[in-house]
């Protein structure tokens, strides 16, 4: 089964807390706590919270008990675990006989200027299971007394990084709806993905060409009609609390944004004709009896680069995206 789960993260903090004023010697006034523009974190605090998030991922891996590691994920991440570790524990109730080891070095923290919660943070790690692959994941937290979870992990070639703009004291620039040059906003970015990734009325020029954009939607049109087998698709945005999408600035001008979308696959198959085999970590998640139709759930977490506006690139061009089966039913 492909990383997913049925999870939700943890709530969004409902409101800012008070901002404390006060008069200096001068008579000046100075603002202090959410409204001040600070670093999210520090190096040291962010390596502590990689070093926090890995034993306890790896604990519940092993254990497939997802109270393990449920402070320390939330977002699409923790959609993605918790199905996953579900299905486990519910084939193997005794735990994982054959934990894997999960070595993340030369982790690089990019930690940007901003005020108010959610703070975040993205860590960038080699890996001894993907040898190829960088993980990339989004660290975040609504309050200070909360700990740091990961809201977003997503897999870049090596190479594929971007490069991060940073300022004189190397910390990284936020972008939100309100900043300046992009050709896309972050939070619209969800839907119009989700619109472009319809087979029936779906494409455009809004994406660059690539595996997650024109040939998955090529795939998806040749699977409307396979011979004895329907697909239908339903995507959908996730873009509030946890899953709200983040983005760095890059050096070019534009940015990378993290989002989550939602989707709902339908395999029907035709009479005489059997379902694709569902295999035994989906049927653990699966209600009903698939005997002529199985509808999947999936939840899927992108990062993308958000061009310049006005620039004369094809697109928003997704990089990474990680999805999986968070529920299943059959009928």
């Amino acid at each position: 089964m492909s990383k997913v789960t049925n999870r939700l993260g943890r709530p969004a903090a409902t409101a800012v807390a008070a901002v404390a004023l006060s008069l200096t010697a001068s008579g000046c006034v100075t603002v202090h706590g959410e409204l001040e523009i600070v670093p999210t974190s520090t190096k040291a605090q962010a390596a502590r919270a990689l070093d926090t998030f890995v034993s306890a991922y790896l604990k519940a891996e092993k254990t497939y008990d997802r109270s393990a590691d449920a402070p320390y994920v939330t977002g699409p991440l923790a959609a993605i675990d918790t199905a996953k570790l579900k299905a486990a524990h519910k084939l193997n109730p005794d735990g994982n006989n054959n934990p894997r080891a999960l070595k993340l070095t030369d982790t690089k923290y990019t930690i940007p200027k901003k005020a108010g919660w959610p703070r975040w943070f993205v860590a960038d790690s080699d890996n001894n299971r993907f040898p190829d692959y960088r993980w990339v994941m989004v660290f975040t937290r609504d309050d200070v007394s909360e700990p740091w979870a990961v809201s977003y992990l997503t897999l870049f070639r090596d190479g594929t990084v971007p490069k991060f703009k940073t300022d004189a004291d190397g910390y990284g620039e936020a972008v939100s709806d309100d900043s300046a040059g992009l050709a896309v906003k972050p939070s619209t970015l969800s839907k119009k993905y989700a619109d472009y990734l319809d087979p029936k009325t779906g494409g455009g020029d809004g994406f660059a060409e690539g595996a997650f954009t024109t040939q998955w939607l090529a795939n998806r049109k040749k699977n409307l009609s396979r011979p004895g087998l329907a697909t239908q698709y339903i995507d959908e945005p996730l873009t509030s609390g946890d899953y709200a999408p983040v983005g760095l600035r890059t050096t070019d001008g534009g940015a990378l944004v993290f989002f989550t979308t939602r989707r709902y696959e339908k395999q029907t198959a035709s009479p005489g004709s059997d379902l694709p085999t569902i295999n035994a970590s989906v049927k653990a998640l699966m209600s009903g009896d698939a005997k002529q139709a199985a509808t999947y759930g999936y939840v899927s977490n992108q990062a993308a680069i958000v061009p310049t506006k006005g620039s004369a690139g094809s697109g928003v061009d997704v990089l990474a995206r990680v999805e999986g089966i968070t529920s299943a039913e059959g009928s």
